[in-house]
Parts: C-alpha cells; sequence; structure tokens
C-alpha cells in the first residue's frame, strides 16, 4: 500500500501487470482519480515487480497473501476464473469490485454498467460487484444509446473486425510472428495463393491472422445456436445495459489482422423515422462519440471515444427507421480500462462523496 495523497479513495487494482492493467494504470493517472491509497495485485508470478505510478515506487502483491482490509474499490483484469473467486472476497472486505471478466455481467444483482449510458444503475449494487461489459459492446453502447432515446431501437445486426489485442499479449505476438514471417518470405506471394507462405503454427488465433480475417472468436455455445459466446455478448448485454428486454439483435465476430482498436459495422432498425443527418446532428453532442467520415483502427488506437461515421439510411429496412454505420473503438482503452475506470469514479461521486 502506498500513501498517494491525503483525501480520496483507497483503490486496488487486480491484474496490474497485464495489459489491460498497464492501461489502467495509465488511465488511473491520466483522469487525476483522487485516490489516497494504492494497490497493484497479481498472481505469484508477477508478485514482487515494482510498478512506478506518478513518482510512486508500488510493489505488486501476491493477491493470495494480500490483506484485503481497507479497500474502498478494487478494479479487476484477471478473467473470469480469477474473478469468481477473488470478488466475493474483495466485496466482503468492504470492497466494490469493478469486474472486467464476463464472470459476473449477465448476474441479476450485479450491475452492467457503460458510463455513457446507465450510470444510475450505481445507485444500487447489492453485492458490491459492478460488471464492465464485453469490448464490442462498450464500443457500440456510447453511440446506441442516445439513438435509442430518440428514435427507439428495435433490432441490431452487427458484424465486429476485432484486432488481435482483444486476445491478450499471446494475439499480439501471434500476429507478430506471421507477419515477420510473410514478410520474410514475400508477403506478395499471397496474392495468388493463400497457401504460398509457410506460417508459424497459430498459438491463440485460431486460424492464421497475418493479412488475413478469421471469422470464430470465442468458444461455441451449447444451446443449438452455432454462435460463439463472443457473439452472443453483443446481444445480452446490450439488452441489459439499454433496458432493452426485447432487442433483437444478431452478431457475427471476426478477429482481423489489426493489432489494436476494433471496427463494428452496425445496422439498426428503429421504432420511428431517422435520417443520417438527424443521426449526425444527435451524434455530434453525444458522450463518448466522435464523428469523423472514415473511422477505423489505426485513427482510433490509444483514443478514448467511439469513433463513428459512414452514416447512412439502411436499404434494407423500409422507409426511413434503418440506419447503417461503421464504429472504431480502441478495445483496451473504452473497451476495457477506460470505462472501469469511470464507473471506479462514478462509484466514488455515488457512495464517497465525502471523501472528496
Amino acid at each position: 500500500m502506498v500513501r498517494i495523497s491525503d483525501r480520496g479513495v483507497n483503490v486496488a487494482v487486480l491484474g496490474a501487470t497485464g495489459q489491460v492493467g498497464m492501461v489502467m494504470r495509465r488511465v488511473l493517472d491520466e483522469r487525476n482519480v483522487p485516490i489516497h491509497d494504492l494497490r497493484f495485485m497479481a498472481s505469484a508470478h508477477s508478485a514482487g515487480t515494482t510498478l512506478t505510478w506518478r513518482g510512486h515506487d508500488i510493489v505488486v502483491e501476491d493477491v493470495e497473501k494480500a490483506n484485503l482490509s481497507g479497500i474502498d474499490i478494487a478494479i479487476f483484469s484477471a478473467g473470469g476464473g480469477t474473478s469468481k473467486v477473488w470478488a466475493p472476497r474483495f466485496a466482503e472486505a468492504g470492497a466494490y469490485v469493478v469486474d472486467n471478466s464476463s464472470q459476473w455481467r449477465m448476474h441479476d444483482d450485479v450491475p452492467l454498467v457503460v458510463a455513457e449510458a446507465n450510470p444510475d444503475d450505481l445507485d444500487d449494487v447489492p453485492r458490491r460487484i459492478i460488471a464492465n461489459p464485453n469490448c464490442t459492446t462498450m464500443a457500440c453502447i456510447p453511440v446506441l444509446k442516445p439513438l435509442d432515446v430518440a428514435f427507439g431501437l428495435k433490432r441490431l445486426i452487427v458484424s465486429s473486425y476485432q484486432a488481435v489485442s482483444g486476445a491478450g499479449r499471446a494475439g499480439v505476438e501471434q500476429l507478430m510472428n506471421e507477419a515477420k514471417a510473410a514478410v520474410d518470405q514475400g508477403a506478395d506471394k499471397l496474392v495468388f495463393d493463400g497457401s504460398a507462405i509457410d506460417f508459424p503454427k497459430p498459438t491463440k488465433v485460431v486460424r492464421t491472422i497475418a493479412f488475413n480475417a478469421v471469422p470464430f472468436i470465442g468458444e461455441i455455445v451449447d444451446d443449438g445456436s452455432e454462435e460463439t459466446d463472443e457473439e452472443q455478448k453483443m446481444r445480452n448485454e446490450s439488452r441489459k445495459i439499454l433496458h432493452l428486454p426485447n432487442l433483437k439483435a444478431s452478431c457475427t465476430c471476426v478477429r482481423v489482422g489489426v493489432f489494436t482498436a476494433h471496427g463494428m459495422s452496425v445496422n439498426a432498425e428503429f421504432e420511428r423515422d431517422v435520417t443520417p443527418d438527424m443521426a449526425r446532428d444527435l451524434l455530434r453532442d453525444a458522450p463518448g462519440v466522435q464523428l469523423c467520415d472514415i473511422p477505423n483502427p489505426q485513427l482510433a488506437a490509444g483514443k478514448d471515444p467511439s469513433f463513428v461515421g459512414r452514416i447512412r439510411q439502411d436499404q434494407a429496412v423500409d422507409g426511413h427507421r434503418g440506419l447503417a454505420i461503421f464504429i472504431a473503438n480502441d478495445n483496451l482503452r473504452k473497451g476495457a480500462a477506460l470505462n472501469a475506470v469511470e464507473l471506479a469514479e462514478i462509484v466514488i461521486r455515488k457512495h464517497f462523496a465525502d471523501r472528496l
């Protein structure tokens, strides 16, 4: 535990040494979150590492040996299995837990929150556990929420183009190693023959990802739908966050050879008429949204907003009740770390106002 300032809340980050944990540490600093004491935690493998934060050297604690008392807010980025075990323990010790895994998202007594969409769901946190949505859901919701309020969202079709950083460091390393192999052997051979390059065996993404698109992320669910769990998250999480239990939604999730930032092609149908100009006027001032002509992953990487553009009338929907749009968003920032920190900020305002 390291004292940061005289006022504020006591914060712990579990998974502090990981890919998302690194971004969380950066975002906590950038947003000047009011922190009194700060602790970094991880598994025994990473415990003992020293991380510097605002000039303070903080030794990473082994969560298995850590004293959990005195923590006000714990931000988790450590995987579903870890969260299943440790979120209740942190909560029982008195902390509010903001969890970045899929473990708690669909529990009825756990709020699932995007900061711009449903912050009032944090008025009551019965289990002291708060769920951070999946990265694709997170990117779309700041755009969809104001459109729903104005026009009544009825149906969604989403195709995602997801970066390899969504598969962790192993995904990044797979793309890097495969791309290097292709360049070394003459990548232009792929123009005429997809098997012309001797790629390394895939290590994380299920097929070669360099110069490729792989329409399979997650695991096939056993309900007969042939969907992956990643594809079902978009529908189920959107329903919960937007308070639209009957929302019709279908998603196809595709991993692409991009390092960071996801793209989403969204076809949305509404209850009331909407034109592209009406949508642009509404989204221009929407929190967490930035309009642009051609949203793309390189533009979004390292930035906070959901970039939205290519807004068109959906020609497959009768009348003026459908829009086709494209969204790009950094999956490590808003898709994981930023929203988690924003939720911690909301908890501070709602439940720790006396510490400010």
